[in-house]
């Protein structure tokens, strides 16, 4: 609206009343697109949270007790057939060791699934199994892996629940 008085040759000393015109006229935006927001797999409360045992205390003494994860959306640009620059998305599914900060497992996709979630689950699961069966996998809000058994050798199972944590 600046700009277009400007380029009508009108005099403006104050950017603020150019703001309360755009108000006093009803041309001031009221509604964002929910397109323009981010990803978000939140559905609300469905099912059975665990307590929180890690509680915010991210430093652990031993290896492979506390494993936290969270879906993570990039995005980068690709060249489609005509030469045109798309913007695509995609998601990391990282499995972090609090103990040294080590990515144990991870995976990569295109789409918010959950096949890449368990896949990356799965080699977790892998990699902690010398623990046998002590660690913690911290999750928040993980609406995509609900009530998902995963069932390990000696009938230690796993569980996968919404919302702070499962084992």
């Amino acid at each position: 609206m600046t700009a277009m008085l400007k380029k009508l040759e009108f005099v403006i000393n104050n950017k603020k009343k150019v703001q309360r015109l755009i108000q006093k006229l009803k041309l001031q935006v009221t509604n964002i697109s929910r397109k323009s927001r981010k990803y978000s797999s939140y559905k609300g409360t469905i099912g059975k949270v665990s307590d929180n045992e890690i509680n915010r205390k991210f430093t652990v003494d031993e290896s492979y007790t506390q494993i936290t994860t969270d879906t993570t959306e990039n995005k980068y640009l690709e060249k489609d057939k005509s030469r045109n620059y798309q913007v695509k998305k995609v998601y990391l599914n990282p499995y972090l060791d609090m103990f040294n900060s080590e990515i144990i497992s991870y995976e990569i996709s295109k789409e918010p699934t959950l096949t890449p979630i368990i896949k990356a689950l799965e080699g977790a699961i892998k990699v902690t199994s010398v623990n046998k069966g002590k660690s913690i996998f911290h999750s928040d809000q993980v609406s995509k892996t609900i009530y998902i058994n995963i069932r390990r050798k000696k009938n230690n199972s796993i569980h996968v629940k919404k919302g702070k944590l499962f084992r």
